[in-house]
């Protein structure tokens, strides 16, 4: 039988924290100097351990000349056990998990009594030092070459976590190696300007003249070699100026031009291109010499190479270019971890057991794990949202935050720059360039919500970004790809939005490739008391109030009354009832004026003229009002533009009412 695995809080709260401290990992270290890494790493071990409840955590770098021998440089305990060796042959003693990270992959075993067959030697050594968790990820420079490993283990119980945690744990690894990358960057920069220096007294440097009216050079031989030109080559310059490479050659001509008309010091550096095709770092330094009586002008150099010091810098560069991409990705997802605590158990609210809404969940547990793009239809308030966060927590890209966008609440101007970003300066308050959701949302999912709101001139824009996965920020012509999955939502029919040309036909059925349509409260009437249960456990708990029972003569008065808003409606009935409620018992009922309807007078009558009726004595309730608190909108629990889109289906002129009202 498997071991009990722990789980001391709940899970959101753990990566909540993680993300907190991550983030804040990454910035200490993006501008960390070489001589604070060592102590920086061994802190950031001391805090993943306490945030996560780990016990060891250890660092260990692959020997040059021993592959297979590991050092350990870095270490955090917070047990006794026996000692951790600072070198020991992984070969011998740990094959299984150094196979898998000279491969790049992690070794992650939330039990070691769960491990596979080919682990067991593995095993043997976590027991000896009373091991129960282990994982281990590569340390990689620049994503290519493997040079050690970070592993954190668990010592007084077994720990399990999830794959977002995982994910995470492999950035620190990451954060850990670019520095260790970049302290070996600047060791190596040192160590090449010390070998400039000892090239200059030993000479390394090549020396030469160039006879500016002939144009002929003379040089010795550390310069021929430099250049690779051949003892006997007649160098002139132009032959000098073919070794260089095109992207260097006309600044260096123009210097080299300046230095003779101007008399002044040539000093540049640029790459060269060797008769074998090898390129070469070359830096030289000259200045005139004019001509006199006896001599002509002459320009006296000296050249140097620096093609290691160059690619030390290209690695530190790198290395710091990927902390800032680690950074800017931490950023960009703990942007909308809001959204996503609030979200994070969102299938738990989707209650009920009614034949309409378990066919919604068996669709959503079908389409799910496909990358197929999804169309929710249905009323407002009916929990669009939450089966489009179900369909992302199910599907493959479940690690990552879904990223939602609510079309109807953003100004026409400004939905194509939150879509898909802009650059600084295209349009009036851009005063810095800006990722679009697409661009944030790559590898996870967008959620479209409110999608027949979109303006048709953006519509074609949208349907590139489903067909091509392509697009470009506002002010830029720069193509942009992204791979998400796209779900929508909408509380029209679009096909009659189609029909009427307000919305694309090519778009309508690009979105339509699986549509899913939520049911309205009305049609799931039995699900009510479920409902109603549901929503006083979760606000009750935040009032800090007790409900015992709620009578049922009201549980009866709820079923038959016409939730025209939905549960979105129930759910502002109910807390309104919750905080009126002073005792175990809980009254709630919906609104007197509507609950009064007698479902038998709308017999007969069509689902349009049922709704006009509704609505029209909403709007008497609210005098008329739309807006605002007490307003008609806020009593059917739609928004506003909503509720004006209605009434306009159903030959209603807010005018007119307001103009009959007034001459009353």
């Amino acid at each position: 039988m498997s071991p009990k695995l722990a789980s001391p809080e709940p899970a959101l709260q753990v990566r909540l924290r993680f993300e907190s401290m991550l983030a804040d990992l990454s910035s200490r270290f993006v501008n960390l100097e070489p001589a604070e890494v060592d102590r920086e790493i061994e802190e950031a071990q001391r805090r993943v351990c306490e945030c996560l409840g780990l016990d060891i955590a250890a660092l260990w770098q692959l020997s040059p000349e021993e592959p297979g021998v590991l050092r350990m440089t870095h270490l955090h305990r917070s047990v006794d056990g026996p000692a951790v060796p600072e070198d020991f042959d992984a070969r011998q003693v740990n094959p299984w998990s150094l196979g898998k990270v000279l491969a790049g992959s992690a070794a992650i075993l939330p039990s070691i009594d769960e491990a596979p067959p080919e682990a067991a030697t593995d095993c043997e050594t976590w027991r000896y030092f009373g091991i129960k968790s282990v994982f281990c990820f590569p340390l990689t420079a620049g994503g290519e070459r493997v040079f050690g490993a970070v592993s954190f283990h668990a010592v007084r119980e077994h720990r399990s976590w999830s794959q977002e945690i995982v994910l995470r744990l492999q950035l620190v690894s990451q954060i850990f190696a670019n520095a260790l990358v970049r302290k070996r960057g600047d060791a190596a920069l040192r160590e090449s300007e010390q070998r400039l220096q000892l090239a200059a007294e030993s000479a390394e440097v090549g020396m030469w003249v160039l006879d500016v009216e002939g144009g002929q050079f003379w040089a010795t031989d550390r310069a021929r070699q430099i250049f690779d030109y051949a003892a006997d080559t007649d160098i002139t310059l132009e032959l000098f100026l073919e070794s260089v490479h095109p992207s260097c050659r006309e600044s260096v001509a123009e210097a080299v031009q300046k230095a003779v008309e101007d008399e002044r010091e040539v000093d540049v550096e640029y790459r060269i291109v060797l008769p074998d095709g090898r390129e070469r770092w070359v830096h030289s330094r000259g200045r005139i010499q004019p001509a006199s009586a006896t001599k002509p002008a002459r320009l006296l150099g000296a050249s140097v190479d620096v093609t290691e010091r160059k690619r030390s810098e290209d690695e530190l560069q790198r290395s710091y270019e990927e902390v800032q991409k680690l950074r800017r990705q931490l950023e960009l997802e703990n942007a909308y971890l809001r959204q996503e605590h609030r979200l994070q158990h969102a299938h738990e609210r989707i209650v009920g057991e009614s034949p309409a809404i378990m066919k919604v969940l068996e669709l959503v547990e079908q389409v799910a794990p496909t990358g197929s793009t999804v169309l929710i239809e249905g009323e407002t308030g009916t929990g669009k949202e939450l089966v489009a966060q179900r369909i992302h927590e199910l599907s493959p890209r479940a690690e990552r935050p879904m990223v939602k966008v609510n079309c109807a609440a953003l100004p026409s101007t400004l939905v194509e720059s939150e879509l898909f970003g802009h650059e600084k300066g295209a349009y009036t308050g851009a005063v810095s360039r800006e990722a679009g959701r697409f661009e944030v949302a790559s590898g996870s999912t967008i959620f479209l919500d409110e999608i027949a709101e979109l303006p048709f001139e953006l519509q074609a824009k949208l349907l590139r970004v489903l067909e091509e996965g392509r697009f470009e920020r506002v002010g830029s012509s720069r193509t942009l790809t992204t791979d998400v999955r796209v779900i929508a939502a909408t509380n029209r029919d679009l096909g009659a939005e189609v029909e009427a040309g307000r919305f694309r036909r090519d778009l309508f059925f690009r979105l339509a490739v699986f549509p899913i349509r939520v049911p309205s409260l009305r049609e799931r009437r039995g699900d009510i008391p479920l409902l109603v249960w549901a929503i006083v456990q979760e606000l009750g708990a935040s009032m800090n109030k007790v409900v015992e029972t709620i009578r049922r003569e009201d549980m009866e008065r709820l079923q038959r009354y016409d939730w025209r808003g939905n549960v979105r409606e129930l759910r502002n009935v109910v807390e309104r009832s919750l905080i009126l409620c002073t005792g175990p018992v809980l009254q709630v009922e919906p609104p007197t004026a509507l609950a009064a309807e007698d479902p038998v007078e709308v017999e007969g009558l069509s689902m349009d003229e049922v709704q006009r009726r509704h609505i029209l004595r909403v709007l008497e309730m609210a005098e008329g009002r739309i807006r605002g608190s007490g307003g008609a909108a806020e009593l059917l629990g739609l928004k506003p533009t909503t509720l004006r889109s209605r009434m306009e289906r159903l030959g209603l002129d807010p005018k007119k009412l307001r103009d009959e009202r007034s001459s009353i």
